[in-house]
């Protein structure tokens, strides 16, 4: 069977990428330099927005499934470079979508909490995005685009990833703390923002079994410990072993200059827990996994 990934040298990208080669035949796809000395993967050097390219790359490969991790998702880039934002988040995901259904293809879209507006939270899979930026707004018409296209398509929602990178470098909020608080840096963490952190090993896991199983529809992949983003640093900063001291409270909303956030875009995780193998861990599973796991 084989699988194709696209943003390949993405932080969830990488967990899905080590996880999975050696049950999968392995492709995956980035813009960017690949990670030198990685076996048993099948890298290409593509750009997504280059559409003849990327249909070229599919009739070669002929994947049987696709998880689709690549994406602009800087909130506050996003804002400001709105007609790009749409480009890469929806438009080649049309893409992606179109050649999926075309060639038979399982599609695994990865979205994201913050497609809620944050008013209620314990947001389950049947409750309507209401996008508070425009980051959101790009990803809730991928998300019509995904489930338009085929009705075996996934659209997992992801929660806040939390971990350390397994495969190249990626964007881990866990990894710039472990750095900052070893040099005696204070960090500030949005106390107003509310959410269910998931790891990057479990989310990794749940996206291979997604990508292999019959399942078709929305699903949110999120931890089981609810919790402010500022009480999950101090979380973090204890079992690490900093004092409580150098997590700062903040609110991302009163920030100059940003993008709305939603404030609690906590995600109900039943249908996951039901429907997958992968146990959905708490906060305090989930980062002993991350800081434990060995590829």
């Amino acid at each position: 069977m084989k699988l194709l990934i696209t943003g390949s040298n993405g932080f969830v990208a990488g967990s899905i990428i080590a996880q999975a080669k050696g049950t999968w035949e392995v492709h995956g796809v980035s813009r960017s330099e690949n990670p030198p000395n990685e076996p048993a993967v099948y890298y290409h050097l593509l750009d997504l927005l280059d559409t003849e390219g990327l249909t070229n790359l599919f009739g070669e490969i002929r994947p049987d499934a696709v998880i689709h991790t690549a994406a602009m998702a800087n909130i506050d880039v996003c804002q400001v470079n709105q007609e790009m934002a749409e480009r890469v988040n929806a438009g080649i995901t049309s893409t992606i979508s179109r050649l999926c259904s075309e060639l038979g293809i399982k599609l695994v879209f990865c979205s994201t909490d913050t497609v809620f507006d944050g008013i209620k939270g314990d947001y389950t899979e049947t409750d309507a995005p209401q996008a508070v930026n425009f980051y959101a707004e790009t990803k809730i018409n991928a998300e019509q685009i995904v489930l338009s296209a085929s009705s075996k398509n996934v659209v997992a929602r992801l929660a806040l990833v939390m971990g350390l990178p397994v495969i190249g470098r990626g964007n881990s909020f866990l990894a710039d703390m472990i750095n900052k608080l070893g040099k005696g840096v204070q960090i500030p963490f949005p106390a107003n923002e509310i959410r269910t952190p998931v790891d990057v090993i479990t989310l990794g896991s749940a996206l291979i079994e997604l990508a292999g199983n019959t399942f078709g529809g929305i699903i949110h992949l999120s931890g089981s410990t609810k919790i402010n983003r500022y009480e999950m640093g101090l979380e973090i900063a204890k079992t690490l072993g900093y004092p409580e001291d150098m997590i700062l409270s903040t609110n991302s909303n009163a920030m100059s200059g940003r993008a709305p956030r939603a404030n609690d875009a906590s995600m109900d995780n039943s249908l996951a827990r039901k429907t997958l193998k992968t146990p959905m861990l708490t906060l305090a599973e989930g980062l002993d996994l991350t800081l434990n796991f060995k590829s």
